[in-house]
Formats: C-alpha cells, structure tokens, sequence
C-alpha cells in the first residue's frame, strides 16, 4: 500500500516536473514582417488592466487581449511576428505566465493580427480555435481567396502559418475552466472574421466585454463589394455584421485596433485615484456600429459612382 502510495506520488511528481518544463519553452519568434506600418504598430506599451480578469497586452497599435483563471488563460489575437515577444513580456509582467495560455483566439486573418500566433502557439502548447473561413486562411499563410485585400498580393499578406485545432460556428461558447467564450461570426472585411464576447467579474459587478473585430469596408484598389463572388465578404456581410455587433450585450467594446475603441484617450482618462473606469461604456458597441456604419454608407457611395 505504502509503495503504491509512493509510486503514485512519484509518478504525479514527475508529471509537474515535466508539465513545469514544458511550460517553459522558449519564445523563438519568426522572421519580422516590413510594411509600412508594421514599426509604428509594434511599439511596446505598459501592459494593464482593462475589468476584472480582462487584461491588454497588445502593443501600441495592435490589441491582444488576455482573458485568465486559476485554470487556464485565453489569448485572443497575436499581432505581427515581432510582437510575439512583446506579449509574452507584457504576459510576465503582469504577473501571468504564457505557458498557462490554453486557449489562443483569432479575431480575423491578416498578417497584422495574426502574425505571431505561430510562435505564441509553439512557446504556450495553446490549442487554436477560428472559424472556419479563418482556419483555410491561417493554414494558407496568406490572405484567403477573394479577401478583399488579396489584391495586394500574396508575399504583402503573408504570415507563419497556423493550424486550427478547433473550428466554430457562430453562437459556439468555448470553455477554459469557468470561462466562457462566445464566438459571433462577423464576416465582411475578411470571411471568417468573429467577434468574440465574454463576461469578466470583479468584487462589486460582472462585465460583458465584446472584442469587436475589424467590419471596416476597406479593401485593395481592384476590389468591389458590389461584385463580389463570395457573399461573406458583399455589402450584404458588412451589413449583417454591423447589426450583430449593435446589438450585443456589451459594457466594454475592444476591438484589433485599439484607436477603434479609443483606448490612448481612455488611458489618459484613467486615474488611480478615482474609481471611474472610461473603458466601461454600454453604447460602446453602439457607437463602433453607428460608425462602421458611415463607413459603409459612403463605400456604398463611392461604388455605386465609381467605375
């Protein structure tokens, strides 16, 4: 009995060793992505607290949003190849590990949002959920066909590519331990982009956070919304998207771009001394609707006029 005893606390011993070493694999990001952009969205910010289990540890221009438990952690979003290891530093520094991320999100597969997932997922051991028109496109390595940003090329779009573990559906809810994540699929300005949408508590409240994905009508200079072949990326998708995103439950709006929801002023606003949290706002998606709207409006416009 008592060598059972100990062969058992042995065993479970050896298992924590190997778990522990495992969890320590290094972060090796891959080859740094060059655009236009690319260094101005890198920049490292202080990583911070968004509402109660809900933090952001994206870089000054690109959001990765880290949702943790007891039980396990949810990354959602990886920016470009070289924020990799600007996330995994701003996961330390806030005190969390990314070898306790289980669970990696995509919101839609550009090379600016998703470029360092690959790393991520290899220094974590992370499973990966899209959707499913996300999930061709991150086994691709590049914009998917008909993204309407494909007409700037494929080596323009091109990211490490990443296999998707788990496929969803809009309305599927994801669980990490007592975490429950909602995906709403909100196609248009790529396939397969989803909205992501979970319920953060504190002490005193519990908070719907929504992290928004990108609905902006923008595209490469060849592409039409109006003559699209694929209806999830048509004026139609957009449309739709705009009215599933309205229409959410949502005290905190994230979003891929954190100049979508605000967050330079909302850091400002943001004091220690005062209890007033400025990212908590329940017309948030309202708001990002109302105005993703005036962007379809006037690409309709420029449609019907243009060529």
């Amino acid at each position: 009995m008592r060598r059972t005893a100990f062969l058992a606390g042995a065993a479970a011993a050896l298992l924590s060793a190997c778990t522990s070493v495992e969890q320590r694999i290094p972060l090796i990001p891959d080859e740094p992505k060059v655009c236009t952009y690319c260094e101005a969205w890198n920049q490292p910010l202080e990583p911070y607290q968004i509402v109660a289990n809900t933090w952001y540890v994206g870089t000054a221009g690109l959001a990765s949003i880290l949702i943790t438990s007891d039980t396990g952690h949810v990354l959602i979003d990886g920016g470009l190849p070289q924020s990799a290891p600007v996330i995994e530093a701003s996961i330390e520094r806030l005190g969390f590990r990314l070898g306790d991320v289980a669970l990696i999100l995509s919101s839609h597969a550009h090379f600016d949002h998703v470029g360092g997932l690959a790393a991520l997922v290899r220094a974590s051991g992370a499973r990966v959920a899209a959707s499913r028109a996300s999930a061709l496109a991150l086994a691709s390595g590049t914009w998917a066909e008909g993204d309407p940003q494909a007409g700037f090329g494929p080596t323009a779009g091109s990211f490490p590519p990443v296999t998707v573990d788990q496929i969803v559906d809009n309305g599927a809810v994801l669980e990490v331990g007592e975490l429950r994540i909602t995906a709403h699929l909100t196609p248009g300005h790529t396939a397969g982009g989803t909205t992501w949408a979970w319920e953060s508590c504190d002490a005193t409240r519990c908070y719907d956070v929504v992290y928004a994905d990108s609905i902006n009508p923008v595209s490469a200079p060849d592409f039409r919304y109006s003559r699209s072949r694929n209806p999830a990326v048509a004026f139609g998708a957009v449309q739709e998207s705009i009215d599933r995103v309205a229409g959410l439950s949502c005290d905190v709006l994230l979003s891929p771009h954190p100049f979508y929801f605000e967050m330079k002023e909302k850091l400002s606003a943001r004091t220690d001394a005062s209890a007033f949290n400025p990212f908590v706002d329940d017309r948030g998606c309202r708001t990002y609707a109302e105005k993703t709207q005036e962007r379809l409006d006037q690409r309709r416009t420029a449609e019907a006029g243009g060529p």
